[in-house]
């Protein structure tokens, strides 16, 4: 029986490599060089692959994501049914994004783009010191990247918010949950990061609504999916001042088309959907221990639950 790997041609040889390194007894094929449909045991895929596609495959028993989020093996025709799909819980990916929300709330607590603005026109002036027990930030979903990043934040001195569609509670992180519980946290927070999966109830959850709850001059920073944001209610209140800036690692759609207005919009800087690149080594071990579980018929670890949508 095979593994059938699908991802970006430059990175394909790499996760082959990875995976024979922990088994190197596994056959690897790699997309579209798939042979035998009847020979794929499992499909360890990225977010160009075609859940359709997967149905020529009748001996097909495990699906994984190479990354954290699997929104896209849920758009329509979704994985075959019956299939179990796995995600990557990995901590090199958890490392990475939480870096990445510490250097974007680290630019913007620490006058960044204000300071790179006088350096252009030249101009030397030293900005108010900013108080970091002062300066809430208010964290939307509490998983894995979320709870890291918290723990981060907290390390700092920051004051640490957070909320989640049902209850949950994290210790140092003062938390909320459901409608009322957004609205409460949005209004206290001086830094939103949006860190949700992305679910049909999550999608465009950053809006009109939203930002107009935070308090005038919060900063946005959003490193889960472009879906999570509306666009033009976003731009409309960097605009008025509502939101004085946002740091943006995820797009709708992607790659971001040329003309978009974030591109060159003075309050707004643009990471291109690379603040947590999953390593080939790191993730391969939970991938290889995965298809053993599935060979054997035991549980998989990281199951996404179709009912949550994570």
């Amino acid at each position: 029986m095979a593994v059938l790997l699908s991802t970006k041609a430059a990175t394909m040889a790499m996760w082959r490599d990875a995976l024979l390194a922990v088994d190197p007894t596994l056959e690897i094929r790699m997309f579209p060089d798939a042979g035998e449909p009847a020979d794929i045991e499992a499909a360890v895929v990225w977010t160009a692959h075609d859940m359709a596609e997967l149905r020529r495959y009748p001996n097909l028993r495990l699906i994984v994501s190479m990354g954290a989020g699997v929104d896209h093996l849920l758009r329509p025709p979704g994985p075959p049914p019956g299939i179990p799909v796995a995600r990557l819980v990995d901590r090199m990916l958890t490392t990475q994004m939480g870096e990445w929300v510490l250097l974007n709330v680290l630019r913007f607590h620490r006058q960044d783009l204000e300071y790179r603005a006088q350096q252009r026109d030249r101009v030397w002036l030293e900005l108010d010191a900013p108080v970091t027990a002062e300066r809430r930030v208010g964290i939307l979903g509490l998983g894995e990247l979320g709870t890291h990043a918290a723990g981060l934040l907290r390390g700092l001195g920051f004051p640490v918010m957070g909320w989640t569609r049902r209850p949950r509670q994290v210790e140092g992180v003062e938390t909320f949950h459901g409608a009322d519980g957004l609205a409460a946290m949005a209004a206290r927070s001086a830094i939103l990061v949006c860190l949700l999966p992305l679910t049909p109830e999550t999608r465009g959850i950053v809006n009109a609504g939203l930002l107009a709850r935070l308090p005038r001059g919060a900063f946005v920073i959003n490193g889960a999916r472009g879906g999570h944001v509306v666009d033009a209610d976003l731009l409309a209140a960097l605009d008025s001042g509502q939101v004085a800036a946002a740091a943006l690692d995820v797009f709708q759609p992607e790659p971001l088309p040329p003309e978009h207005p974030y591109w060159s919009h003075p309050r707004v800087v643009m990471t291109p959907h690379a603040a947590s690149i999953t390593i080939p080594s790191s993730a391969a071990p939970q991938v290889v221990e995965n298809i053993h579980r599935a060979r054997a018929g035991r549980p998989l670890i990281n199951l996404v639950d179709f009912s949550a949508g994570y």
